[in-house]
């Protein structure tokens, strides 16, 4: 693997745990896909940081669990704003 991509994976998921941010935010932060965030992070970090693989995963578990909640709630602000 190349030396930036291991780089940018480690930055990445340093960002997630610190900041407790989703796919999204750091996808947005990053410049890159929601696709390479998580190629990243649930696929590369494992053979660079293991220790930091499973951080970025337990932050990661817990938004995806969450997002419907989330995503509920953006839809109320929106209509409430709406009238």
């Amino acid at each position: 693997m190349k030396n930036y991509i291991e780089e940018r994976a480690v930055e990445i998921a340093r960002y997630i745990v610190e900041n407790n941010a989703t796919v999204r935010q750091a996808a947005k932060r990053f410049g890159i896909s929601k696709s390479t965030v998580h190629k990243d992070c649930r696929d590369r970090m494992n053979t660079i940081n293991p220790a930091l693989a499973e951080e970025v995963g337990k932050v990661l578990d817990v938004n995806k669990a969450e997002r419907h909640i989330r995503g509920g709630l953006a839809t109320k602000e929106k209509y409430l704003h709406c009238k």
